[in-house]
């Protein structure tokens, strides 16, 4: 009988997690399935490129995952229960219940509208490929000079408003931000990021909070109404919203609680990973929604699983930030370099080689998607505990 895992989200990091465990653990001895509600491996990296009418490489799941020992299903979760061991999901023949004897939670995250009235309505998210797309039919309609605001002034905001300025500069692209532009760099990334601003001819609303949205405009806290045929919202990120209706332990964000190899601190059988799940990092500090947090939480949750099924050793894999790597639009990119717990030092690389480098990483990530164990035995384990049954044990299995 094969221990049954089930790993909801392909993103980088639920991908990651079931082609690494498939790859430590031997294939007679597991069955491992990754739910998905699309069809094909989304770079969530690259939805601002997406976003401007750039084309990119299709990963369909079912070619990614050939002969690895993972069967994808496509499908949307609807519905956990921990107790018993279920995931419900909606395919296009109806509803489907899933039982599993270890879950993987990798559901991720999407856009957060943070109840700012007006957002839902008219802007636009670029989190999901859906968004992205949705949003690059709206910028190939408009004509030139017309003004496109993005508001947020992070890591996704600034690489949108530099992608959109790059790829249209017949528009007239402005971002708010809250607070000043780039102020957690390193004194050379915000004068490199500064100077890619001027160049591209951003207009930057610094100190400046969004209250509401418009069809046609932004409002700012002082009132002051902002124009914007198209407003792109990237303001930070939510969690999907099934595991708090779920028996799981939540923190207040509504991410999983794990101890240090991704178990869920209330039901052992269950591991979250990435945005869903609420880690420690140097410090104690909760690691951010990002690809750099989700990977290595794949890693540890995923040799975990293959250790406690297998009787080995348990992973100490060190949760650290190495730097933070921004593209610019197509030529321009900026890599900070980080402290362990994500503060700015001094160092940073900047321009054309920064944008190769960037480049580098994303390709990097969607490559590790499907050789997860670089670096690692490839021979796989037989597990040796004997599989968990969620299924009542009929008269006829307890009497052979």
């Amino acid at each position: 009988m094969q221990h049954r895992i089930i790993v909801l989200g392909a993103g980088y990091t639920g991908a990651t997690a079931a082609g690494r465990i498939a790859k430590r653990l031997h294939r007679e001895d597991v069955a491992v399935t990754l739910v998905d509600a699309e069809p094909d491996f989304v770079e969530r990296v690259r939805m601002h490129q997406l976003a401007v009418g750039r084309e990119l490489t299709p990963r369909p799941l079912a070619e990614m995952f050939a002969g690895t020992g993972v069967t994808p299903k496509l499908a949307r979760v609807t519905g956990i229960d921990a107790d018993a061991r279920r995931v419900t999901v909606s395919t296009g023949g109806g509803t489907e219940e899933l039982e599993y004897d270890t879950l993987v939670y990798a559901l991720g995250s999407g856009w957060d509208d943070q109840g700012v009235p007006g957002a839902a309505e008219h802007a636009h998210e670029i989190a999901s490929r859906r968004g992205a797309l949705r949003l690059r039919e709206r910028l190939a309609g408009l004509a030139a000079g017309q003004p496109v605001v993005v508001v947020g002034g992070g890591l996704t905001g600034v690489e949108a408003a530099t992608e959109i300025a790059e790829a249209r500069p017949d528009l007239h692209v402005a971002l708010a931000a809250r607070g000043g532009l780039g102020d957690w760099l390193s004194d050379k990334g915000s004068r490199h990021l500064r100077q890619v601003f001027a160049r591209l001819g951003i207009t930057v609303h610094e100190n400046t909070e969004v209250t509401a949205v418009g069809a046609d405009h932004v409002v700012t806290a002082d009132g002051t109404a902002v124009p914007a045929a198209v407003t792109v919202w990237t303001t930070g990120f939510a969690v999907h919203p099934i595991a708090r209706a779920s028996a799981l332990q939540v923190g207040e964000t509504g991410q999983i609680v794990v101890d240090a190899t991704m178990r869920s601190v209330s039901h052992p059988d269950v591991y979250a990973i990435g945005d869903a799940a609420l880690v420690a990092g140097p410090g104690g500090k909760p690691l951010r929604m990002s690809c750099a947090s989700g990977v290595p939480t794949a890693w540890q949750a995923a040799d975990a699983i293959a250790a406690r099924l297998t009787g080995g050793k348990l992973p100490e894999i060190t949760l650290r930030y190495f730097n933070q790597c921004i593209s610019l639009g197509r030529k321009q990119g900026l890599i900070q370099y980080v402290t362990a717990d994500d503060r700015a030092v001094r160092h940073a690389l900047t321009g054309r080689l920064a944008a190769t480098y960037k480049e580098l990483v994303c390709k990097g990530a969607a490559w590790g998607v499907t050789h997860p164990t670089l670096g690692l035995p490839t021979r796989r384990r037989r597990i040796v505990a004997a599989p968990t049954r969620t299924a009542p044990v009929t008269e006829a299995e307890a009497t052979a």
